[in-house]
């Protein structure tokens, strides 16, 4: 007797996740630019946006990345979602919200540590952007600025140029981030180019 065996293969389909991603991006670098460069005052107002849109929706993001198979989206995604719920937390151990005692014991420049530890992060990302698209690779080059900044203004180096730097970098990350964002969903709703964002580029050619 000849058992036949049929098997049905099934395809998930989710939807790209990269416009949410970048828009909760640009939302919490344009709302943390604004205390930099000195248009508000207090990171108070700024907690939401870290913890929804820059920790959150980034961090939902690098999930459904991971259904595409997506490991530099992913990974960006996740570890930049993860960064703004960490920002958060120092912001609030920082202000006394979680306590006098931690306030007490906080060291600013453990804070500087981790921001030099993103910064070699993106900088290896900024490599990978270039097998994406021209936006994306423009944003990770001013997530590395914006990291160069930070990273020297912790530790109180040529603060008021680092500290600029900074404000700057993460000024331009949400614009930039923003037009990706808008990019994302107008050219796959549309199915055509509404928004260029540039072909990948580099020394380094994609074998998958």
């Amino acid at each position: 007797m000849n058992n036949q065996q049929h098997f049905r293969s099934v395809k998930v389909v989710t939807a790209d996740p990269s416009a949410l991603g970048l828009f909760g991006l640009a939302m919490v670098t344009l709302v943390a630019s604004s205390q930099k460069l000195g248009w508000t005052e207090g990171t108070a107002l700024i907690l939401p946006w870290a913890f929804f849109l820059g920790g959150l929706a980034q961090f939902i993001a690098a999930l459904l990345d991971a259904k595409h198979n997506n490991t530099f989206g992913t990974t960006a995604f996740g570890a930049f979602g993860l960064f703004w719920f960490g920002v958060g937390m120092s912001w609030l151990i920082l202000s006394g919200a979680l306590g006098e005692n931690l306030q007490a014991i906080a060291d600013p420049k453990q804070l500087g540590v981790a921001f030099v530890g993103y910064l070699i992060f993106s900088v290896f990302m900024t490599v990978g952007a270039m097998g994406t698209h021209k936006v994306l690779f423009f944003i990770f080059v001013l997530i590395d600025f914006l990291f160069i900044g930070l990273s020297l203004s912790s530790f109180d180096i040529m603060y008021e140029f680092s500290h600029m730097l900074a404000a700057i970098s993460e000024l331009l990350i949400a614009l930039l981030s923003f037009y990706g964002s808008a990019a994302a969903v107008l050219n796959n709703h549309y199915g055509q180019v509404v928004l260029p964002v540039g072909k990948p580029f580099g020394p380094f050619k994609n074998q998958q």
